[in-house]
């Protein structure tokens, strides 16, 4: 049942995104960073915990986990370090997934060799 929760949350997250790419002039980066700010302000109102509890995976894959997670980490070092915590917990927060994706990305351009669009 969890697997199913998941599937259907992130489906749901991923259409709305569709929705909004298609019906809008937004471009892609912009819209990723309306779902990163967006789940870093649900984060901010202590609303997304029981989100992601709820969805598991579904919620906590897309930019708006990644949003929240960053959120999270500067609120645990605003809460250790004070101030300047404000603009180090981000970064130690999402580094793991930064570094992962910088890494994954580029083993998978080593692979199939991608091409520039035309």
């Amino acid at each position: 049942m969890d697997y199913l929760k998941a599937f259907l949350i992130g489906g749901l997250i991923c259409a709305l995104v569709q929705i909004l790419m298609e019906k809008t002039k937004m471009m892609p980066g912009r819209i990723m960073v309306l779902l990163v700010v967006t789940g870093a302000v649900i984060s901010v109102f202590g609303w997304y915990e029981p989100f992601q509890e709820f969805a598991g995976a579904g919620a906590s894959v897309p930019l708006l986990g990644f949003g929240n997670v960053l959120m999270k980490g500067v609120k645990e070092a605003v809460d250790e370090q004070g101030f300047l915590g404000l603009f180090t917990g981000g970064f130690k927060a999402g580094a793991v997934g930064t570094s992962a994706a910088l890494i994954f990305g580029y083993l998978a351009s080593l692979i199939f060799k991608p091409k520039m669009k035309k």
